[in-house]
């Protein structure tokens, strides 16, 4: 399953959802490793009066990842948003996409996000200058709609179509769900069935099996996964593996776990500095401890250390890395 945008083939179709906070670089270049065909950047302002932020430059910070690179941009004023696509080209994106899919109340306030769903006239304004200020394709993010009884993704889809856009990612829900609930795949399928730009379906694909599923459902050209990935960046070539066989990969064993996690570790210190990237990370180690045995246990010693040596020390010991064995999973010293 491939994907074309422009120049680039994107295989396997399987592209990590951007999400703040969360697709950070070292995340990035982990899900690619194991098996995403993208990685977009976390959502990156339009307002350059925000971009020299200690978190707007870790967003745009792109040195050692693989090609193609693709940077979200959010934002509600068409020349902005021009703008943030050019100068985002200038510093290495080869794909450029546009959030309108964001349902944060500190994005919707501004208009940005899935709020512009609203206003459809603004949308198309904003997808063309974006398209017209860039020579690398363009693609879309979006929700089924901003209310479930204001559904016009097909709308959005038909706009982004005229406008140039190279593909289109629908999130099943609508913006008022915001998490809530279960993903919806009809819309997705009326999309598909009214434009002949790619499609990509998101939502609640949490398996191979619901991989399958929904790319069945929907006839979508690919999929976007986002919160299954979080502590799993290995779901990628699991979906990917079983979509081309029909078979499972083997579950990662503990201590292959805790290699992933260590690298993911080492990742964020030299992004962020030892005292933030402690910090970071904690939300990270839950994530990946989710469904280990005495997990309760090593969490309450781990989320109360301060150092990266300590913390990277923790974990090794946990997943048995340092014992050399890998057979069994327990709590730290």
């Amino acid at each position: 399953m491939t994907l074309q945008l422009g120049k680039h083939c994107i295989s396997p179709a399987l592209v990590l959802a951007p999400m703040a906070g969360v697709t950070d670089k070292p995340f990035r270049q982990l899900c690619r490793r194991l098996g995403a065909g993208l990685a977009p950047s976390e959502m990156l302002t339009a307002d350059p009066g925000l971009w020299e932020t200690p978190k707007s430059r870790a967003r745009m910070d792109h040195r050692g990842e693989p090609g193609p690179i693709a940077v979200q941009i959010a934002g509600y004023d068409p020349a902005m948003m021009a703008n943030a696509a050019r100068h985002n080209v200038a510093h290495g994106a080869d794909i450029v996409d546009i959030n309108m899919g964001c349902p944060a109340k500190k994005v919707c306030k501004r208009d940005a996000g899935s709020a512009l769903m609203k206003d459809e006239a603004l949308v198309a304004r904003i997808l063309s200058a974006v398209v017209e200020a860039v020579d690398v394709p363009v693609t879309l993010k979006t929700r089924t709609g901003w209310a479930a009884e204001h559904r016009n993704a097909v709308q959005i889809a038909r706009i982004a179509e005229d406008c140039g856009i190279a593909a289109i990612a629908i999130h099943g829900r609508t913006r008022d769900q915001k998490y809530a609930g279960r993903a919806e795949y009809d819309t997705i399928r009326a999309v598909k069935q009214s434009v002949g730009i790619p499609v990509l379906a998101n939502g609640d694909v949490d398996s191979p099996e619901k991989a399958q599923a929904v790319l069945a459902a929907t006839g979508a050209d690919g999929l976007l996964i986002g919160r299954a990935a979080q502590g799993r960046p290995w779901i990628f070539g699991e979906i990917a593996h079983f979509l081309r066989t029909g078979q499972h990969l083997p579950s990662p064993q503990p201590q292959q776990i805790g290699h992933w996690l260590a690298e993911h570790l080492d990742g964020i210190y030299r992004l962020y500095g030892e005292r933030r990237g402690v910090r970071i990370a904690r939300k990270h180690i839950g994530w990946y401890v989710a469904d280990q045995p005495e997990r309760a246990a090593f969490l309450r010693q781990a989320m109360r250390l301060e150092s990266a040596a300590a913390q990277l020390t923790a974990v090794r010991r946990y997943f048995g890395l340092d014992s050399g064995t890998g057979a069994s999973v327990g709590c730290a010293a």
